[in-house]
């Protein structure tokens, strides 16, 4: 048997009133996502659980089939699995964005979470010149991809309030600077990381040039190193990832999943989709699971842009889903494919939120699912189909097993 989790990021939304109360799903064309609920499972599940934040680090975790109230030790350890950052038992780990303010003093405000979703050859510029100053025997500054990096202070604290960049897109940042114990460490890095960044030619050429500078670092999403067990000692398959975000991937190597590297896959509008699709079929070859991910809807979400989220809906559906299951279909007899999104993030709010998502689970053959079909793959028609896991992770136990 063969198993394929399609995900797409942040896909699920709220009905949008001036479009007659639809959702982005029920707005999309989504042929080959609409056969999945009208021809196997569908129905509701909550990946975040009551009193956790609805993260992509806790939704991800609960949709690979642990329980998040458990295992969850916060998002930048997981990054920094994806990365190979082996952290120490005092060690904490802190997400590390490249983010664009504007203004000045108490007034600063997030212009862009991503500093202009800056390439990553330009974020590596930027970093290294970070480490070159700001690096010692207590704080390390670590490479990632795009806007996401990490920094790990040994014998750190972990328990001051940060706040995702992307939730305040727009507002003034005094009221979500760090805060608590440990907080002016990280506000004294800040500090003199933007005093840095004010003068690297790189963002006077941007700045030059009418772009956003990464003129600016956001400390969040701290925690210890995650334990959790494999996928093949849960489940007894072994299995392999694919995403362009460090998270997911960090989630995946953390389940003793393989990484797999597709060239061109960006965690954005332009990714390469074919390349996550074809990858997924020929790592089937080698393993018997596969987890696929595409951060494209949850960014345009970000945006607070409803064309850019059709786009990547409707382009995961045809890119991804319908290739994956074509190719199942020509190569095996025996499969499962689950497609959904890991939690809403709704373009009136640009941001995460917690509300139960839509899923689709399609058998092969005589495997095929019965009962609970839906219309299409959507929010509204998927909670009419009367199926609905309150604990998310058991999803996973269900798509494996088959119970």
């Amino acid at each position: 048997m063969k198993y394929v989790v399609l995900l797409g990021d942040g896909m699920a939304d709220y009905p949008l009133p001036d479009r007659g109360n639809k959702t982005p799903l029920e707005l999309s064309h989504t042929p080959h996502m609409d056969f999945m609920a009208q021809h196997g499972e569908a129905g509701l599940v909550k990946t975040i659980p009551e009193g956790m934040p609805p993260g992509s680090d806790v939704a991800n975790l609960s949709v690979m089939g642990y329980d998040p109230s458990r295992y969850y030790s916060g998002r930048a350890p997981i990054e920094a699995a994806s990365i190979g950052v082996k952290l120490g038992k005092e060690d904490i780990a802190f997400r590390c964005n490249l983010v664009t303010l504007s203004g000045s003093g108490s007034t600063r405000s997030m212009d862009d979470y991503s500093a202009g979703h800056i390439t990553t050859d330009d974020a590596r510029v930027i970093i290294n010149a970070l480490k070159q100053e700001l690096d010692s025997p207590e704080i390390t500054f670590y490479s990632g991809v795009s806007y996401r990096h990490l920094v790990v202070w040994k014998g750190g604290m972990e328990k001051m309030v940060t706040t995702p960049p992307h939730d305040i897109t727009g507002r003034q940042i005094s009221s979500y600077l760090p805060q608590g114990d440990g907080a002016d460490k990280l506000l004294e890095l800040m500090n003199k990381a933007r005093a840095i960044l004010a003068t690297l030619p790189l963002n006077q050429e941007k700045i030059k040039n009418g772009l956003k500078p990464a003129n600016s670092i956001w400390l969040w999403g701290q925690g210890r190193s995650l334990s959790i067990p494999t996928f093949q000692e849960k489940y007894g398959i072994t299995g392999a990832v694919i995403s362009a975000v460090d998270l997911v991937k960090g989630l995946g190597i953390c389940a003793g999943l393989k990484p797999i590297e597709v060239p061109g896959a960006t965690g954005y509008l332009d990714t390469n989709y074919e390349g996550k699709a074809r990858a997924a079929l020929e790592a089937l070859r080698s393993v018997d699971f596969v987890f696929l991910h595409v951060e494209a809807p949850d960014e345009a979400s970000h945006k607070g842009s409803l064309d850019e989220k059709l786009q990547a809906i409707e382009d995961f559906d045809r890119r991804v889903v319908k290739l994956v299951l074509e190719g199942l279909q020509e190569k095996y007899s025996d499969y499962r494919v689950l497609v959904l999104p890991d939690h809403p993030t709704p373009i009136a709010i640009k941001t995460h939120a917690s509300d139960p998502v839509p899923f689709a689970l399609l058998s092969s053959g005589k495997n095929s699912a019965t009962g609970h079909t839906a219309s299409g793959f959507n929010e509204r028609a998927a909670g009419a189909s009367g199926l609905f896991f309150e604990n998310g992770w058991e999803l996973m136990d269900r798509f494996i097993k088959g119970t």
